[in-house]
């Protein structure tokens, strides 16, 4: 007899729970909201653990490769201390750590037998979004349907990591289709954010955002066709990379809408600073990714690029754009002062920090959002039916019966609208640069209209999606925390829109009081070198950097 979608989830979940061994569970879960510091003192972690957890994914692929760290030891300690981050968020939907130790203890072998590291990541835990394919592993992407299906060979992206010398331990939970900023579905539940589990750790990476924000990961692996890397990044004070389309390998992921063309979803790192997010890419385009997706584009690391920005900014200073509000829905107050704070930490440190008018936000943001359901929404209604389970609340607009499915001669148009919307755009960015007299470098720019948002009042994507419609290179940098003695409710708003209108109304002083604030830095289509250099002086004129 057939199981149910109830029955399937709930099997899910006891194999999951299975995979934590019981000497790394807590005994007596806290009952404060914020849990980001209860690793530190849950007893699980030896003082050595702490502090390879603690420590920079740079420093630790240094040591491993000095032979300073094992990479059993560090693979143990992101274990353990990943066990207490589902315990504490519920960010798991995949956990292999005896695979992940018994894969380290190659590399420590190797190691021995050749005296030097396998590759640029040499026994660093990596963890993934639960999209990526792990030979011998399930995929389900939030999907009960999906269940029980194990993957017969890697992602292209996987592939190389381990070629690199990563070592993978966990697969971490989507929402229900990928295409919603909040992390939630019908086989494990919710995540929530480890600073406050009132709070969304953002989506659809969300699973990354909650494990690498707490420490249970230093580098996480996430997609992005609409946000899904940089607003978990964003809600958890972390570093996001959104890179173009066709800078890393895409291939053999899985995927709600396989085979839509016209806005790709791209894949990138989430860590604790630029300098990890270098880490990752210089590693990935290191294997030569171009020989094994045919989208890459054979463009290997272009050091000159990163150190022309290092150059701008030690002689005479970066010439960048700002903007805080879009013109579809106004942030909220601790948005709008990230973005001030940042203009003004730059424009001390002697950058030209101009006004930008966006331009055709509106145009850009219906649409990507028409491009996202072009297909009548029928691909993921399909799945989402396939077991009988229901839409999760977050993806019920997506799911609108009267959104009907568009023409192969429509869908062409489309991809006509884009490119000359692009084009415009260039346009606009040329004027801006004869304006000023200077190349612009970048734009600084919110990535969401809210700090950490609360659960099920993500409503607005547009911010991070019109940068995916003009796929612009995107690096999310943290800048604040919202404040309730700060950021006091804006008496003088008046809503340009119902949604700009609901959107306002959900900001409340008190229940965003600590919730993370970030900015995104936009830089040209494939200009992942610079931007990074450049998300990097706004980190440092912040007081947000970290270095090893």
């Amino acid at each position: 007899m057939p199981q149910s979608w109830q029955e399937l989830a709930a099997d899910k979940r006891a194999r999951l729970a299975k995979t934590i061994p019981s000497e790394w569970k807590i005994h007596t879960l806290p009952t404060e909201d914020n849990v980001i510091d209860f690793p530190k003192k849950s007893g699980i972690l030896s003082d050595k653990e702490l502090e390879i957890t603690e420590s920079s994914a740079a420093d630790l692929v240094s040591k491993l490769a000095s032979g300073q760290l094992t990479s059993v030891e560090v693979t143990t300690a992101f274990c353990k201390r990943a066990a207490i981050a589902q315990q504490l968020t519920n960010c798991f939907l995949e956990f292999f750590p005896d695979a992940a130790i018994a894969q380290a203890k190659e590399l420590d072998e190797y190691y021995a037998k050749h005296k030097k590291p396998i590759g640029p990541l040499h026994g660093l835990p990596i963890s993934l979004k639960d999209q990526l394919r792990v030979k011998s592993y399930e995929t389900s992407m939030g999907y009960v349907s999906w269940l029980n299906q194990h993957d017969t060979d890697d992602s292209i992206m996987t592939s190389l990591l381990r070629k690199a010398g990563a070592v993978f331990y966990v697969k971490t939970s989507v929402p229900q289709t990928l295409m919603v900023c909040e992390t939630v579905n019908n086989i494990v539940g919710r995540t929530v954010n480890p600073r406050n589990k009132n709070w969304s750790c953002g989506g659809s990476s969300g699973g990354e955002g909650a494990i690498v924000g707490i420490r249970g990961g230093i580098i996480g692996v996430g997609t992005d066709i609409g946000g899904s890397i940089r607003v978990p990044a964003a809600f958890n004070f972390l570093y996001g990379l959104r890179p173009s389309h066709g800078r890393l390998p895409y291939a053999k992921m899985r995927n709600s809408m396989e085979g839509q063309e016209t806005v790709h979803s791209v894949v990138g790192p989430i860590a604790h600073s630029v300098e990890d997010l270098r880490l990752f890419t210089t590693s990935v385009l290191s294997q030569e990714p171009w020989k094994y997706d045919s989208k890459v584009i054979p463009i290997p690391w272009r050091q000159s690029e990163s150190d022309a920005i290092t150059s701008k900014i030690q002689n005479g200073g970066l010439n960048l754009a700002y903007y805080n509000f879009d013109g579809n829905v106004l942030p909220h107050p601790p948005i709008l002062r990230g973005i001030e704070t940042t203009v003004s930490a730059l424009k001390k440190a002697g950058h030209t920090v101009s006004p930008w008018t966006p331009y055709k936000h509106d145009f850009g943001h219906t649409l990507i959002s028409n491009i996202y359901a072009a297909d009548g929404s029928a691909d993921v209604t399909r799945d989402i039916s396939a077991s009988g389970e229901p839409a999760i609340p977050n993806i019920k607009d997506l799911l609108n019966p009267d959104i009907k499915a568009v023409t192969m001669n429509e869908l062409w148009d489309t991809h006509l609208q884009k490119w000359n919307y692009q084009m415009e755009y260039l346009e606009k960015w040329r004027e801006f640069e004869e304006r000023t007299g200077s190349e612009l470098d970048a734009i600084i720019a919110p990535i969401t209209p809210t700090a950490a948002v609360r659960h099920d009042q993500f409503r607005y994507y547009g911010y991070a999606s019109v940068i995916n419609l003009l796929d612009f290179t995107s690096v999310v940098v943290p800048a604040t925390f919202a404040d309730r003695g700060l950021d006091r409710v804006n008496d003088g708003f008046r809503a340009v829109s119902e949604l700009d209108e609901r959107v306002q109304k959900e900001y409340d002083p008190e229940a965003y009081h600590g919730a993370p604030v970030a900015v995104q830095v936009i830089g040209r289509r494939l200009s992942e070198e610079r931007t990074l250099a450049i998300a990097e002086e706004v980190g440092r004129v912040l007081g947000n950097s970290i270095t090893s």
